[in-house]
């Protein structure tokens, strides 16, 4: 069973499923996130919808690449929850399964090219507390009590 975040799944409403792939991205003692100005306002651990056909792997570098413009190493996965919410961007709602990776920021190569996107390093204390997604600051607590 794969642990919920956010409001329950609500009888009669038709949900898209939408598997992502998301990272903590470490460089010392702060955290890589993504702030994403439309549709919302929101600070993010950068990642994605996983498209038909691709790896989650291969959607985790492309996704942190097109929303922080860094190259990633050494993913490894810690977990996964579920969230049932709204996407304005799909119109859409979806029941969004989140596999959380820690990877590591290897070199920036770009600015962000997702528009409305911009990477914002801060540490994971402040990340913890920022993060729009319950689930995201789950696995970031988690992360930072872990030492790894």
């Amino acid at each position: 069973m794969i642990r919920r975040f956010g409001a329950p799944r609500v009888n009669g409403r038709d949900y898209v499923l939408r598997p992502g792939a998301y990272a903590i991205l470490a460089r010392g003692s702060e955290l890589l996130l993504t702030f994403q100005s439309d549709p919302f306002n929101e600070f993010q651990l950068p990642g994605g919808g996983i498209d038909p056909g691709e790896t989650p792997l291969a959607a985790l570098h492309r996704e942190v690449m097109e929303e922080t413009g860094w190259k990633i190493a050494q993913p490894r996965r810690l977990g996964a929850f579920r969230k049932f919410t709204y996407m304005p961007e799909y119109d859409k709602w979806a029941e969004k399964i989140c596999h959380i990776y820690h990877a590591l920021p290897v070199r920036q190569i770009s600015d962000p090219t997702e528009p409305d996107h911009q990477a914002v390093w801060t540490s994971s204390i402040t990340a913890s507390r920022i993060l729009h997604n319950d689930g995201d600051r789950h696995f970031v607590a988690r992360y930072a009590q872990s030492g790894l």
